[in-house]
């Protein structure tokens, strides 16, 4: 059961997405919600007055960070009144810092709770923003929920698709989402290639008699792909069978540890048009 859900609130990017999705969630699952919101101050700030006195250099440090805290309260109202509204347990706490410890700061704080909300990045974007949503799905230790750009409007998932393949990670997102699939209507299995081999015990087949056993009938798809496909056929499928969330492991590493996240990830990061539950 998802007992609490941090929601962060972008301040570079709008916030409607997650202000809608997390807020419905709430109600939904009759959870508290805490929301974070994040502004920077940026590290070039003190670079204009390069060989000038240390005091100077500090008022202008102090000076950007002000800016910052009232980015993040003004983002911060906007939800304080969406969530007044809609009756659900709120709490607000705002961040200013540097993009690089402001994210450790919400990665770290995500670990606490049920359920982390969060922006789809915008690669096409250099955003501080972007950097918060990556790293909390590779830090959080638990469910991430990202949510699309373009999404609007309440969240439902009441058709869910399962991206499995038989990994540790696709175990974890599917145990992270069993809050979720309890409540759905529909749930799909989906597999490429057969999974090309997985062992007897964590095959698509496997996976379908387990969840049945527990109530919750699964249909399998196989999709066939090559590896640059992978995304699109699973968004594609998305659309035909007209789901509400995907559930799927994430890959890679943490961003603020010069790592890479995986092909398949990043491509969903960037493409994806339905909120998906990643876990890590």
């Amino acid at each position: 059961m998802i007992k609490d859900i941090l929601v962060h609130i972008p301040t570079e990017r709008p916030i409607r997405p997650v202000l809608d999705a997390s807020i419905s969630l709430a109600s939904a699952f009759k959870a508290r919600l805490d929301a974070l919101a994040t502004a920077y101050v940026s590290t070039g700030a003190t670079y204009m007055v390069a060989g000038a006195a240390a005091a100077a250099v500090a008022a202008v440090f102090e000076n950007a960070q002000q800016e910052a805290d009232q980015r993040a309260v003004a983002a911060l109202t906007v939800f304080e009144t969406e969530a007044r509204h809609a009756g659900v347990s709120y709490d607000l706490r705002a961040i200013a810092d540097i993009p690089i410890e402001a994210a450790a700061s919400i990665a770290a704080a995500s670990r606490l709770y049920d359920l982390s909300v969060v922006l789809q990045p915008d690669l096409g974007r250099q955003t501080s923003d972007n950097m918060i949503s990556t790293e909390i799905v590779l830090q959080a230790g638990g469910p991430v929920l990202m949510i699309p750009h373009i999404f609007r409007g309440a969240f439902k998932a009441k058709r869910i698709g399962i991206c499995w393949d038989d990994s540790r990670l696709a175990a974890r997102a599917l145990k992270d989402a069993r809050p979720f699939l309890a409540q759905a209507d529909a749930l799909y299995a989906i597999s490429i290639n057969g999974v090309e081999g997985p062992p007897a015990d964590a095959s698509p087949q496997k996976l379908a008699e387990h969840l049945g056993d527990a109530g919750l009938p699964v249909k399998l798809i196989d999709l066939p792909a090559k590896h640059a496909d992978i995304q699109p056929s699973i968004l594609s499928l998305a659309a035909d069978e007209n789901l509400d969330m995907l559930v799927m492991g994430a890959y890679g590493h943490s961003p603020l540890q010069e790592g890479l996240l995986g092909g398949v990830t990043r491509e969903m990061l960037r493409t994806m048009t339905i909120p998906t539950l990643m876990s890590h």
